[in-house]
């Protein structure tokens, strides 16, 4: 996809340790009663017909949280643990990371599985799959999707650095202001000095949902949402910059 380019190399000169797992709606809701976190999460998920699906275990990642309230738990968890050192990953370390050394469309792969990771699969009246969604269009889905988000730690999702669910599942917000084509920059620390200079934009999101066809999962594919955006699809996972 055009959005997708122009393809560059980025230097990763920052040392981070990234979450292995989304932050959980566990450990958000520990923010919220500690007095942190302003906003409790909404975990229904409407079902098609009526009803609801519920991702409100402990271990399922917290999802209906805007970009803003992210950051609050950010700064909730820096006060906590006496540092500054915690954020949101950039778009550069977000795309590194769920690379994790691979130049395959997946980190998995040259394909993605129902198994692997937790995608849709949506099919044309024909049968086939489709790949993006198109205004208008009717599809089909798969009966083996599974219409909802799983727990940070279920499936065979995690990469080669041993990161879960970089592919499907929930969409991660980076700290990186939306363009409509990479900004070429070439290490990660003129990323963050970038997205350090901004308020106010949409960031980019990463990584495909639970909701979305294999191709939004692949670490190339970006996209964006508003700061103030709540959305059961979107969850986040953080940071630590290291000494």
């Amino acid at each position: 996809m055009e959005q997708e380019g122009p393809e560059h190399e980025v230097i990763i000169d920052i040392p981070i340790a990234m979450g292995r797992n989304e932050v959980t709606r566990k450990e958000w809701m520990v923010c919220v009663t500690d007095g942190g976190c302003s906003h409790t999460p909404d975990p229904r998920i409407l079902k098609f017909g009526g009803g609801y699906y519920y991702a409100d275990g402990p271990r399922h990642p917290v999802i209906d949280v805007s970009y803003l309230d992210m950051q609050e738990y950010v700064a909730w968890l820096n006060q906590k643990t006496g540092t500054s050192a915690y954020r949101l990953p950039t778009e550069a370390e977000w795309e590194y990371a769920a690379r994790a050394g691979t130049r395959t469309r997946f980190a998995q792969g040259d394909t993605l599985t129902l198994d692997q990771a937790n995608i849709a699969i949506f099919r044309h009246a024909d049968g086939s799959e489709y790949k993006f969604r198109e205004k208008g269009e009717r599809y089909y889905s798969d009966p083996n999707n599974r219409k909802m988000p799983v727990p940070v730690d279920m499936l065979d999702a995690a990469n080669a650095w041993g990161l879960r669910h970089m592919a499907g599942n929930v969409l991660e917000p980076t700290m990186s202001c939306w363009s409509s084509t990479h900004l070429g920059l070439p290490t990660s620390s003129a990323y963050l000095a970038e997205a350090k200079k901004a308020s106010g934009c949409q960031h980019v999101i990463k990584g495909g949902s639970y909701g979305r066809s294999r191709e939004y999962a692949r670490p190339a594919n970006r996209g964006s949402a508003k700061e103030t955006g709540r959305s059961r699809t979107t969850g986040f996972r953080i940071v630590r910059e290291l000494e």
